[in-house]
């Protein structure tokens, strides 16, 4: 009897992404044969993507069947997973969400998920989120909603506090704080083991570990830092040497959160290299078109597993695996007890055929706990604003905001970025 599993992936359009999630999906022994139906708005950028995907398919022998539609409702009815990895005209308003605040004297170091930045992601996100959401609940409402996109622990607490549809939240961050971690100590990535807890983008390392021996590597690790490049991750170094932990993600992400974030570049203000997005991307959307006309072998980097855990979580949770996944975007719940309960936190998870369950890793160091209660409440509030349509809330979001140091700048680039908004910004609960 063939795999009844049935995939839904909204945003398959993102060919980067896209690639990914082929590549762990082809290669997962226990997903062979299931149902991929990709979605997107953008007929052309889904054809390619589907090309990639069957190209990829035919070459894995994972025997997928892969459907397209631009009709999100159409390929919802029987899904058991719904990948979301969607945003609108993503780019080109996270430039906005940080020129405007930086025009009016606010200091950002990404723009996206903290700050006015993180704000606006979340007014225009959170709708139509709860579009998908809202078709879930109708045509599979047991399906398990899979998040990748930005911002991550808002989408989480929204669908949690707002919606009876199951959801987690999958970020790569974790594992590029074990590749930081080991370089500074000199070992390879997979000789390190790490658990985290903490906020999206702001977990911290509790435990660093000899994958092998199980031996404890924070003595290395704080012997081996003074020594190390001093413009390797300034900002993530001042708060290991003032909190004793080491936090994730990269002075960017972990900047967002801080008032003085934005002095890990020296205080340049650069924010994200836009410029050197869109190269990556038309060079790799380049690359595509050179595959899919025959010109140009498949590399054989895409001929084996991103080690992204979405494959994973869709393996556990069909064959009641109990998959141990290093870090999951969850509603907290108690998972660390001393952060609010009613908020998106980002702990070790296990999943199996009953669902997504948190790993507690106990209490955050009570300084850390301190540290990111007042991000925390600005996530919430900014969930609240986003969910209600309600530019009062936002107001409110942006005067708790410590990266916020200005109210007559607040008041500005509110008005001004409402306005560039407002056709995405409407209540959704």
């Amino acid at each position: 009897m063939g795999n009844t599993t049935k995939i839904v992936f909204i945003g398959a359009g993102s060919m980067s992404f896209g690639l990914s999630m082929f590549r762990d999906l082809m290669f997962s022994e226990t997903l062979r044969g299931s149902t991929l139906v990709l979605v997107d708005t953008d007929p052309a950028a889904l054809a390619r993507s589907a090309a990639l995907g069957r190209l990829m398919n035919e070459r894995s022998g994972a025997g997928l069947v892969i459907e397209t539609t631009t009709d999100r409702r159409a390929a919802l009815p029987g899904a058991d997973f719904v990948l979301n990895a969607t945003a609108i005209d993503r780019l080109h308003l996270w430039r906005l969400d940080f020129e405007i605040p930086k025009r009016h004297g606010i200091r950002q170091t990404l723009g996206e998920n903290g700050g006015p930045g993180g704000l606006f992601f979340t007014l225009r996100t959170l709708p139509m989120v709860f579009d998908m959401v809202h078709d879930m609940e109708e045509l599979c409402p047991d399906a398990l909603f899979v998040n990748f996109s930005n911002p991550e622990s808002r989408i989480i607490l929204a669908v949690g506090t707002y919606s009876r549809i199951r959801a987690v939240g999958l970020c790569e961050g974790v594992f590029g704080s074990r590749g930081h971690v080991a370089k500074v100590m000199g070992l390879p990535d997979e000789a390190v083991d790490v658990w985290a807890a903490g906020l999206n983008h702001f977990q911290w390392l509790l435990q660093i570990r000899d994958h092998v021996t199980g031996a404890d590597l924070y003595p290395r690790l704080r012997k081996r830092e003074p020594g190390f490049d001093p413009a390797f991750a300034p900002l993530t170094r001042s708060l290991f040497h003032a909190f004793g932990l080491w936090p994730t993600c990269g002075d960017g992400h972990t900047g967002e959160y801080l008032p003085f974030g934005w002095e890990a570049d020296g205080g340049t203000g650069g924010g994200y290299d836009f410029a050197g997005d869109e190269a990556v991307r038309a060079k790799f959307h380049g690359e595509v078109e050179t595959v899919l006309a025959g010109t140009m072998p498949v590399p054989d980097w895409w001929l084996t597993p991103a080690g992204e855990r979405g494959a994973a979580v869709i393996a556990g949770v069909t064959h009641n695996q109990k998959r141990f996944i290093e870090s999951g975007v969850v509603l907290n719940r108690g998972a660390v007890p001393n952060l609010p309960a009613d908020l998106a936190v980002e702990v070790p998870i296990v999943v199996d055929a009953a669902g997504v369950h948190p790993v507690s890793l106990g209490p955050l160091p009570d300084p850390i706990a301190k540290l990111l209660t007042v991000p925390a409440g600005v996530q919430q509030l900014a969930v609240e604003a986003a969910v209600h349509g309600s530019k009062e809330l936002a107001r409110e979001a942006l005067l708790i905001d410590p990266v916020v140091d200005s109210a007559r700048a607040a008041d500005a680039l509110l008005d001004e970025l409402w306005e560039v908004n407002r056709p995405f910004i409407r209540a959704c609960v």
